[in-house]
Formats: structure tokens, C-alpha cells, sequence
């Protein structure tokens, strides 16, 4: 089936493993039914760099924020720099940014960071994409504080921590995971969420969906995680894509 309004709430086509065949592949997408992708920056080079892509290609928009993946030799007047990079046009969010405790960065370090981007986001009124990995207590922490608007980008929690995401106003993507084999964590995540905070991510180059799980992402994939989760929620593949595509728009204000 041709499906339409197919909406990838968060890629990284910037990645090397796109450095082959970036421009087929991104051409590629809109003959696919994909109508936007949000290219998501993970320090102040790849902002610049997804900004190109989105002056390049109408369908793309990007992201700008520090990862904390990416805090070596963070530069101590970053937050002007996003914030000079937030004036783009098609800059939607300040992103990716969060915490990260799977690898041994300093916690103090990735929390100050993030807390200094999230101050920024409410000064500037945007929203934030948020990536949490095994730091559950302390994102939802600092969120508690912050309230900001925006995206917790590959969904990695709870229902328990869905509830507490959505009381603070954010929305939620999910992404290949809620395919996996094993994935009932994901999967009650998918039938848990309101349907007007949700929306769809590759993730691209990782997390491939099945049926294409190990290979490279990219955003053609959507429809099968759109697949699962609209067969779990007892709807027809469109008309999820159609919701989610509406509530992307809605989040990052593209008109």
C-alpha cells in the first residue's frame, strides 16, 4: 500500500553511514509518501551541518543542542551559539539534549548542560527533544522543574514514566524498538499513549524496525513501526500516520 503523511520526528542523516549515498537516499523519501523529517543535531557542527540539509531539501527541518554524548571540549559560549543557530528559519527545537548514564560521562557535567539548554528553550519559548538512557529519575527531575514543551525522543520508559511525561505537557515518539521480538515494555507504551501526544521516529541510521532490524534506518521505514502501532491501538495504518504527521507539525510549529 502507498501510505502518505508519513512524518519522521527524528533522524540523523548527517551520520556516515549515509556519506555513500546521502543525496539518493533523501531524494528517495518524498517519491516514498514521506512528507518531513526532523534532522536532529547532536553538538553545534551537526547543527550546522542538518541546517544545510534543511535549506537544501524543503521537506527538512533540524534541530540544534548538545548531546550528552558530546560534551568533550564543549565550548564555553555554546548557548549563544544555538541560540544564534535557533534564529534559522527552519531550526524547530533545541535538541538533542538529556542525560545519558550508559556511558561513564561525568553526571554532574550532563546534567548542568542539559539544565543550562532547558533554561535556554524556556527564555527562547521552543521546544526541547529529549534523549534520557538509563537516567530515568533524573530526566523526569529535571523536567519536573523545567516543564518545558517538546519530545521525548525514542521513548525508553515506563508506562508509570508516561504518565509523568504527560502530565507535564510533553509528547513522546516511538521508533523500531516497538517492533522488536521481545518488546512489551514498548509495545504497552504504544497502547498506553494518548494519541494526540504521539508521534513516529526512525532514528535513522539506527534502530531499524522489523522487518529490516540490523540493516541501516531510514525514514521509508516509519511505515512499519506505524504498522504495529496502529494494529495494536485497533486503527488503520493511515490514519495514525495521518494523526502523528498532524501532531509533528503542531509540535515543532511547521506551518
Amino acid at each position: 500500500m502507498n501510505y502518505k503523511n508519513i512524518f519522521d520526528a527524528h533522524a540523523h542523516y548527517d551520520d556516515k553511514w549515509f556519506d555513500d549515498d546521502r543525496e539518493e537516499v533523501i531524494v528517495s523519501l518524498k517519491q516514498n509518501g514521506v512528507s518531513y523529517v526532523v534532522n536532529a543535531s547532536v553538538d553545534i557542527e551537526t547543527a550546522k551541518i542538518s541546517l544545510e540539509y534543511a535549506e537544501k531539501y524543503d521537506f527538512f527541518y533540524s534541530t540544534v543542542g548538545v548531546h550528552p554524548e558530546n560534551l568533550d571540549g564543549l565550548e564555553s559560549d555554546y548557548l549563544s551559539q544555538i541560540k544564534t543557530l535557533m534564529q534559522h528559519e527552519k531550526a524547530v527545537a533545541i535538541g538533542e539534549i538529556g542525560l545519558d548514564y550508559h556511558w561513564d560521562i561525568e553526571k554532574a557535567l550532563q546534567q548542568k548542560v542539559f539544565e543550562e539548554q532547558l533554561k535556554l528553550s524556556k527564555e527562547l519559548d521552543v521546544p526541547v527533544v529529549i534523549h534520557d538512557r538509563e537516567a530515568h529519575n533524573d530526566t523526569l527531575m529535571l523536567l519536573k522543574k523545567y516543564q518545558p514543551k517538546g519530545l521525548m525522543h525514542c521513548f525508553s520508559g515506563s508506562t508509570q514514566m508516561l504518565k509523568e511525561v504527560l502530565k507535564i505537557g510533553m509528547s513522546i515518539s516511538l521508533g523500531g524498538t516497538v517492533t522488536f521480538k521481545n518488546a512489551r515494555v514498548p509495545v504497552e507504551v504504544a497502547k498506553a499513549v494518548p494519541l494526540d501526544r504521539l508521534l513516529l521516529e526512525t532514528d535513522s541510521p539506527y534502530l531499524s524496525p522489523v522487518p529490516n532490524r540490523g540493516k541501516r534506518n531510514d525514514s521509508r521505514n516509519i511505515i512499519y513501526i506505524a504498522e504495529k502501532i496502529a494494529s495494536v491501538r485497533g486503527i488503520s495504518t493511515q490514519e495514525l500516520l495521518d494523526i502523528t504527521y498532524n501532531n509533528a507539525k503542531s509540535l515543532y510549529n511547521i506551518k
